[in-house]
């Protein structure tokens, strides 16, 4: 989509950013073009009336029902991030209204934490850093011995290895193997999930120990008042005089720069940057009819579990999208090859070969 600035549509935007407290989000009725004329300050957005409201609530239920009665302070800004030394979070503008959420959409094809089982573990991985960061858990010897030093420099990158049992999954990506501190987070989001049986579903996995680890550290501070007590709000939305033409431009900058791999060599040989004809099928539409199939066979053909195949299907269907690919030939060609294709991925991920995510 377009995002410069239409000259004629300013007048409504103006009076959108004047409506102010006491009209309805009169920006709510704006065009895309006009939405993205405005200053993220000018939304008046807050968190009480949002949904996220309810997936607070609920994310403070699980801390509750673990004993633990330190409860993170939230914020709105650009995107998910947890700073460190601050015991709280923020989350993304676009979880706070419908009107923001379709246009996250349009633009980026997906709004990560649109769906509220995904908000639900992105706000339990996010409360882990800020937990980590209350009671400095970080600095405990326990913490250290089992996630190593959180000192290490935050990659750019990372390299996963599909296979490895030593990570919890949580989030999708490996992210647990990004840094020890994700390591922790994702760990925590883990043990914090109500009935998510992890004595049980990771009996047989290396990664049990750190969750045995998460659990001792939190029974030896749960109740303790937190050292670190800030309220803190960094790149707080209210302050923030971008326009959502500034950042989402930004925002499709950043993903152009994720550089091609193995992946998109595979994708180009079966699929097309030029639509051959009117009406032909895009490849990532092809992919997500064909998912659950594919993941089943290639699971089963390579006895490999589910949740690595998903991954690497995601990052086939992110890639063409991105690659903006057509099918190529007949679908039952395209389909013969796709399987192939995602079972050497997934065995190459499997066996060592560790695939670059970006951060």
């Amino acid at each position: 989509m377009s995002l410069t600035r239409a000259a004629g549509r300013r007048s409504s935007a103006a009076r959108a950013r004047r409506g102010g407290r006491g009209r309805a989000r009169a920006w709510a009725h704006l065009t895309d073009e006009q939405l993205l004329e405005l200053r993220f300050c000018d939304l008046k957005l807050t968190i009480e009336r949002s949904p996220l409201a309810a997936q607070l609530k609920r994310l403070y239920a699980d801390l509750a029902r673990r004993g633990i009665a330190f409860r993170p302070h939230v914020w709105l800004s650009e995107e998910w991030f947890s700073p460190d030394g601050v015991p709280g979070f923020a989350v993304p503008f676009y979880l706070a209204h419908p009107r923001l959420e379709r246009l996250e959409r349009r633009i980026m094809h997906e709004a990560e934490g649109g769906d509220s089982r995904q908000a639900l573990r992105i706000l339990r991985h996010e409360a882990g850093h800020a937990i980590d960061n209350a009671y400095r858990l970080r600095r405990r010897k326990r913490w250290r011995e089992v996630f190593g030093p959180a000192s290490l420099p935050y990659p750019a990158r990372y390299r996963a290895r599909a296979g490895s049992r030593r990570y919890v999954h949580h989030l999708g990506e490996w992210y647990a193997q990004a840094h020890p501190t994700e390591d922790f987070a994702e760990t925590f989001a883990v043990w914090l999930t109500q009935k998510s049986a992890w004595r049980k579903s990771y009996a047989d996995w290396p990664a049990l120990h750190k969750l045995k680890a998460v659990d001792e550290l939190l029974a030896g501070v749960r109740a303790h008042r937190p050292p670190v007590r800030n309220r803190t709000r960094i790149e707080p939305l209210a302050g923030n005089t971008r326009t959502l033409a500034q950042h989402y431009r930004a925002k499709l900058r950043h993903n152009r720069l994720i550089r091609r791999g193995l992946a998109d060599e595979l994708l180009q040989r079966a699929f097309s940057t030029e639509r051959p004809r009117r009406g032909t099928a895009r490849a990532a539409t092809l992919l997500r009819a064909d998912a659950r199939a594919l993941m089943t066979a290639v699971a089963r053909a390579l006895r490999a579990e589910p949740y690595n195949v998903a991954q690497v299907l995601n990052m086939l269907i992110e890639r063409s999208e991105h690659l903006k690919l057509y099918l190529r030939g007949n679908r039952r060609d395209a389909r013969r090859y796709t399987r192939w294709m995602l079972e050497r991925l997934t065995g190459l991920y499997s066996q060592g070969e560790t695939p670059h995510l970006p951060l």
